[in-house]
């Protein structure tokens, strides 16, 4: 067996850091804005020869990918092909967004469309990133309720896989959509809000891609504000246990890291906005045992801090504070596999313990882990749907022979608890159970039916886990 150390030199090595990762290399093709569509779908045709994901786990199963630059080339190519998928920034990590026919990325349409302050929206092409978007909202004012812990995510792409940041009161990325334009399977374009269609747009939002090419959202926004940052060490697993709530309460946003090897979490996050009245000093954590870092701490405290976002209760912008990565670090490929699993807030305690329980047997196979709280939501695909949740996040090394193995004995101790899993990551929930969790899932389907009825953006995931 490789010992821990070794795998943590090779991961300086690569700079590799936990999950921030680079997005596959930008082609070297110059695409002129002179250039016909066909010319740009040739050029990206050659790049995507080798196109994976970023952490490289994953060949995609096609190298025909479209890179339109407007709504109207999205509408030709959909008229055009029998089958196709949307491809956003490459962070899933299984076939969810894969096609052995044709992919369409819309890394090309990237823009801010309109800022209504009025209204507190922002309206923005489907292939933005929240590293793009988020200081052209703080230029003007505004911010979004909560970030991933990567910013290099598509804004389309995190909310259709009900992505998440943390926080008792926050709900997913997905939960700040207002309004969605898509082009649905007959090269028709559905426009969808909060204020006319509101059931339409939560099947809609994490819309897992069965529903159509998602060229427009609409997010939510309030006004900008500042947080502090606090990283705390050694919380001893016990207090952890029989204070959870009050824990994950101590900040607007609040990360637990463990690699279960020992009865204490290695690393408590503690984000506070600086207008609430928490500045998130220490007190709350040091009365649980923990102690204060002394300095810039990875979440794997062996790595170096270097390109994560400021910490020591250094005061800065919303957007530079809630992910746990720079918004202006460009992260190499990730060699590591990702697994998360959503258990019910309640029983949150309850499976913390039982992945401990776990830990000699998967402690050889892990990064690291964090624990995030993330609110209830209305939408109906999500894994939170109706209930505030908990989530289990795994970072593995990439050892999907050892890996394939742990994750049915983790979902065998989760599955008490009507455990969900994150439909990007790596799961074996068996697909018919899976299904079952899923109270909307049969008008998820008639949606679907409706706006795709030949299948057009299926693909074999869709087909397993959702439309079987």
């Amino acid at each position: 067996m490789i010992p821990r150390r070794t795998f943590i030199n090779a991961f300086l090595e690569l700079s590799s850091t936990l999950v921030a990762m680079r997005l596959a290399p930008r082609s070297p093709v110059t695409r002129a804005h002179g250039q016909t569509q066909v010319q740009r779908q040739m050029a990206t045709q050659q790049d995507a020869k080798r196109l994976t994901n970023w952490s490289g786990n994953l060949t995609y199963s096609t190298s025909s990918v479209f890179s339109p630059r407007s709504a109207e080339e999205v509408v030709s190519l959909v008229k055009k092909h029998d089958r196709l998928k949307a491809l956003g920034t490459r962070h899933c990590f299984n076939t969810i967004a894969d096609s052995p026919d044709h992919l369409i990325s819309l890394k090309e349409m990237n823009r801010v469309i309109t800022l209504d302050a009025q209204a507190r929206t922002v309206t923005v092409e489907g292939g933005i990133n929240y590293g793009q978007l988020c200081p052209q909202l703080e230029e003007k004012g505004f911010a979004l309720h909560n970030l991933a812990s990567l910013p290099h995510i598509s804004v389309a792409g995190a909310c259709a896989t009900a992505t998440h940041g943390s926080g008792m009161t926050n709900g997913n990325l997905a939960t700040a959509v207002t309004g969605l334009e898509l082009v649905v399977a007959d090269g028709s374009i559905v426009t969808l809000s909060k204020e006319r269609d509101v059931e339409r747009l939560r099947a809609a939002v994490v819309g897992l891609g069965a529903l159509g090419v998602v060229t427009k959202v609409t997010l939510a926004v309030q006004p900008t504000f500042s947080m502090r940052q606090y990283v705390f060490e050694d919380l001893p697993l016990s207090q952890a246990a029989d204070h959870f709530d009050a824990i994950m309460s101590a900040g607007y946003s609040v990360s637990l890291f463990t690699d279960w090897q020992r009865d204490r979490i290695n690393e408590v996050w503690v984000k506070s906005r600086i207008d609430s009245g928490s500045r998130g000093d220490g007190t709350r954590m040091e009365a649980f045992g923990a102690r204060p870092a002394k300095k810039n701490l990875h979440p794997i405290a062996e790595l170096s801090a270097e390109n994560c976002t400021e910490q020591l209760g250094v005061s800065g912008p919303w957007f530079e504070r809630l992910p746990h990565f720079r918004m202006g670090f460009t992260p190499s490929s990730g060699t590591e596999l990702q697994s998360e699993y959503f258990v019910p807030r309640q029983h949150a305690v309850e499976a913390m313990l039982a992945i401990q329980r776990m830990g000699t047997r998967i402690g050889s196979h892990l990064f690291i882990s964090e624990i995030r709280a993330i609110d209830a939501d209305a939408l109906w695909m999500s894994p939170c749907y109706e209930r505030p949740s908990v989530a289990l996040h795994f970072t593995w090394k990439q050892d999907w022979s050892a890996v394939s193995q742990l994750l049915p004995a983790i979902e065998r101790e989760l599955a008490p608890f009507d455990v969900r899993p994150h439909w990007g990551k790596l799961f074996t929930v068996p697909p018919a159970l899976l299904r079952s969790r899923y109270e909307k899932l049969d008008a998820f389907r008639k949606m679907a039916a409706e706006y795709d009825p030949r299948g057009k953006f299926q693909n074999a995931f869709l087909k397993q886990h959702v439309l079987a």
